[in-house]
This record gives C-alpha cells, sequence and structure tokens, in this order.
C-alpha cells in the first residue's frame, strides 16, 4: 500500500461484542473488554499505517436503551479505560477527545473525560476522536443551533449559513472529512454515525466481530480502500487524465 494512497480519516462502528461474547459463552461485559483490547490494536496499526484521524463509535445516543447492567458496566469500563490508558496515549502522541452530549455522564465520568483530553493534548501523531452519546442528527442541530444564535443575535446574517459555514461550526471541524468508514460485525449500515464527516466516506462493511478485529483485519479494509476510484461527482475519465 501506497501512503499517499491511504486514507487519512477512518471511522469506525465496532459492532459485535455482544454477539462475540455470546458465541465463547462469556457474558456481554466480556465482549465490551474484549473490544477494548480490539481497539488498541486499531489505533497502534493506524498509527503504523500513517492515519492522521481515528473515530470511533464507543457509545451512541441509543445505547441507552440497553438493559441497565449493561450500560452501568459500560460506563465503568469507559472511565477505566481513560485513566487506564491515557499514558500510553500521551508516550505515542495521540490527541484524544471525547465528542458528544456529556450531560448524561456522571460528575466522575465527565471528570474522567477532561482529565485525558488535557493530558493528550498535545498530541500530534494521531487524533483519537470518542464518539459517545453521540448520533450524526445530534451533531448537525447543535450546528444549526449555533447558527440560529448567532442569527438572533444579529452576527449572522441567514444567507451566509453555507455548507462551509455548517462545516466549521462541527465539533470536528479541525478534522478532515472521513475518507473511510468501517464497520464490523457484518451489519451494513452506519447508524446515524459522522453523517455530515462521512458524506463522501468509502464505506467497507466487514464479517470480523469487533473483539477479533486485528491488524491483519485493519489493513484489509485499507487495502479496499486503496483499490476504489474515488470520483466525488466526476468521471473515471476526468480522474485518469488529471495530473498526478
Amino acid at each position: 500500500m501506497e501512503a499517499g494512497t491511504l486514507p487519512a480519516h477512518v471511522a469506525l462502528i465496532m459492532d459485535g461484542n455482544n454477539r462475540w461474547a455470546r458465541a465463547h459463552h462469556r457474558p456481554k461485559l466480556a465482549g465490551h473488554h474484549a473490544g477494548a483490547d480490539a481497539l488498541r490494536r486499531v489505533i497502534r496499526q493506524a498509527m503504523v499505517r500513517g492515519v492522521s484521524t481515528l473515530s470511533v463509535f464507543a457509545f451512541s445516543s441509543e445505547n441507552w436503551r440497553r438493559p441497565r447492567v449493561e450500560v452501568d458496566g459500560l460506563m465503568r469500563l469507559f472511565e477505566k479505560s481513560l485513566r487506564d490508558e491515557t499514558p500510553a496515549l500521551v508516550e505515542h502522541g495521540v490527541r484524544m477527545r471525547i465528542v458528544g452530549d456529556r450531560s448524561a455522564f456522571s460528575a466522575r465520568l465527565r471528570d474522567a473525560m477532561q482529565a485525558a483530553e488535557e493530558a493528550t493534548a498535545a498530541g500530534a501523531r494521531l487524533t483519537l476522536n470518542i464518539l459517545a452519546n453521540y448520533g450524526g442528527r445530534w451533531h448537525v442541530a447543535a450546528a444549526a443551533q449555533q447558527a440560529a444564535r448567532q442569527v438572533q443575535a444579529g452576527t449572522l446574517t441567514v444567507e451566509a449559513i453555507t455548507e462551509t459555514w455548517l462545516a466549521n461550526a462541527s465539533l470536528l471541524a479541525d478534522c478532515p472529512d472521513v475518507d473511510l468508514l468501517i464497520r464490523t460485525g457484518g451489519e451494513q449500515r452506519i447508524s446515524n454515525f459522522l453523517l455530515w464527516q462521512a458524506a463522501y466516506a468509502e464505506l467497507v462493511f466487514s464479517e470480523v466481530l469487533w473483539p477479533d478485529f486485528d491488524e491483519i483485519a485493519f489493513d484489509r479494509c485499507l487495502e479496499l480502500f486503496v483499490a476504489r476510484e474515488r470520483r466525488f461527482g466526476r468521471t473515471s475519465e476526468q480522474i485518469q487524465a488529471a495530473p498526478c
């Protein structure tokens, strides 16, 4: 794989933890713990391959509907992972930030989020976006609300609300658009994930359950991306005639 053809921004829907746990006759939370190990592997491999931004769907706004015992376990795992993984992220130059509505999380977890973000703020090798209590529609609505407030205050005209303005109002405005969106576990939908940022993303649906997703599986997704022709509205002939 040539570095120049690889995606700058990879987004991941980490699906299959519960099915992995069932297949191994283990509790659901065991699948989530195994999924945390998979994320460590993918972060390392993303850095090896030169990916600059990795965005992962850790907890959707719809996931609150899951059984209370599972949600509580996920919150404990989330807090523990933030505290345990931060030193390694700092060491390897990873900037981590949490994107989503934090109001539903406990004060203790919000403190852990802030501490992890502050500790890793100087990381320049990889930006790791953890999307938690997140929904793509919520993300777009937040930008729309910001526009409405500015129009109401008289600091923004309606005509100035363009695609560029909305993109700059995004919580991920400093990241490139998603080049490659991977969903593991065999499901083929994007589930309200990064709707704006993934508008032109290449989609890869892997059959591998997330806890089993490793460096080889990640590289296979990158290979599928490299093999595709990204036209962005142009024809193949135009792409081939464009200067290198």
